[in-house]
């Protein structure tokens, strides 16, 4: 009986770049992963991002080569899938493996790992089960038939060709620069144009300080804002509280919020009114859907969020996740059709939007509804076979790019 792996690593160049002030990006950097077990496959990918959770491409993929895959697909050959994916809803992705994380020696392993094992694992299960991971997830639970997505504003564009070309508008999410003026009169113009009604959120990817916070929080409530995303230094529990306070101001937490213990926190702190839920940055679906139910039990908002130039598996475990959650402040939902050709494509059907509506819909088949094309063959890194881990043979592939750091210092 044959069992394979297949790491890819993913650098797609990126048509659109995409600027915000913790990191710049002209291509994609994730890790794909296909497992193969008796002639079913289930493909996972994660997108770790240093100033997110402190993990890389590089340190992921080495963290996997750590893990004892044949005790993963000893696991997968022997329990039927029904009850492995029972047992995944009850307990959770480490619980459901604990043999694959042996090697931390009591250290949680980083939650790019787990996702990128959990989303493989997944989809290889819902296939076998001839079911959508969302009725994995949410076992006779409806699902929407339409959903509408929001539209971020980096600094990449200008804010007057974003409002003519980037509706229609459900949701508006605008990367801060280093210039709060800028971003006042960004928030002015955007509320000009739209009016009152659709929600406009600044996200400032830690970059103010404690000194600043309040009155930047001031000038863009005066311009009409409704939230603010990360606005201060990674759990600055503390600050957030008292900015909160001092201002009245809305915060949605983000890069703060990685694991179920950094959630608690905030919300012991009184430091957040929203959590933005990412699959990747959250350690997987299942520990992400657990935040959303987490967030409802404690009156928080909560987005369903994505990393930036995620290439397919990624983004329809968001969407899995989107589509069962009516009442999430907004998702993203991924901008691949966008970023990317359609002749670089690693999956197929694309991940696409409806740019006539801004919604997404359901995927249509097993699992994540997604195949690899061969399109991915370039990005092969690693072939694991019972013999462990072997490098491919095409050392030719581009290698992504790392983060970007090179903005001025005053954006930080």
């Amino acid at each position: 009986m044959a069992s394979e792996a297949r790491l890819y690593r993913v650098a797609l160049p990126m048509r659109i770049g995409f600027d915000h002030p913790a990191a710049r990006r002209r291509t994609s950097d994730s890790l794909v992963l296909r497992l193969s077990v008796d002639g079913a496959t289930g493909i996972g990918e994660c997108a770790p991002r240093s100033y997110v959770t402190g993990e890389s491409t590089d340190s992921v993929g080495e963290a996997l080569g750590r893990v004892p895959l044949h005790a993963l697909f000893g696991r997968l050959r022997t329990t039927p899938p029904a009850d492995l994916a029972a047992r995944l809803r009850a307990d959770g992705f480490e619980s459901t493996f604990p043999e694959l994380f042996a090697h931390t020696l009591g250290t949680a392993p980083g939650t790019n790992l787990v996702c990128l094992l959990e989303t493989a694992v997944l989809d290889l299960l819902c296939r076998q089960l001839g079911i959508p991971v969302g009725e994995l997830l949410f076992p006779g639970g409806s699902e929407l038939l339409s959903l509408p997505v929001s539209q971020v504003l980096d600094l990449s564009i200008g804010v007057e060709e974003f409002l003519d070309t980037r509706g229609p508008f459900h949701f508006v999410k605008v990367k801060a620069s280093d210039d709060i003026g800028r971003d006042v009169r960004t928030v002015g113009a955007i509320r000009h144009r739209l009016g009152a009604d659709v929600p406009v959120m600044v996200d400032a990817n830690m970059s103010w300080t404690p000194e600043t916070a309040a009155p930047n929080a001031r000038r863009l409530l005066e311009a009409g804002v409704d939230l603010l995303e990360e606005p201060l230094p990674r759990r600055s529990w503390a600050d957030l509280r008292a900015l909160r306070r001092a201002t009245g101001v809305r915060v949605l937490l983000d890069e703060s919020v990685c694991t179920a213990t950094d959630a608690r926190a905030a919300v012991a702190a009184g430091a957040c009114d929203a959590v933005n839920v990412r699959v990747s940055k959250n350690g997987g679906l299942l520990a992400s859907a657990r935040l959303t139910e987490y967030a409802r039990a404690e009156g928080l908002g909560f987005q369903i969020g994505v990393q930036v130039a995620e290439t397919g598996p990624l983004i329809n475990a968001s969407r899995a996740l989107a589509l069962r959650s009516p009442d999430a402040l907004t998702v993203e939902a991924g901008q691949s059709d966008r970023f990317f050709a359609e002749t670089d494509a690693i999956v197929s059907p694309r991940p696409l939007v409806d740019r006539r509506t801004n919604t997404i819909a359901p995927v249509e088949g097993p699992g994540f509804g997604l195949r690899l094309t061969e399109r991915a063959d370039r990005w092969t890194a690693l072939t694991w076979t019972d013999h462990g881990w072997q490098p491919t043979a095409d050392t030719t592939a581009p290698q992504p790019e790392t983060e970007l750091p090179e903005l001025e210092e005053s954006a930080r």
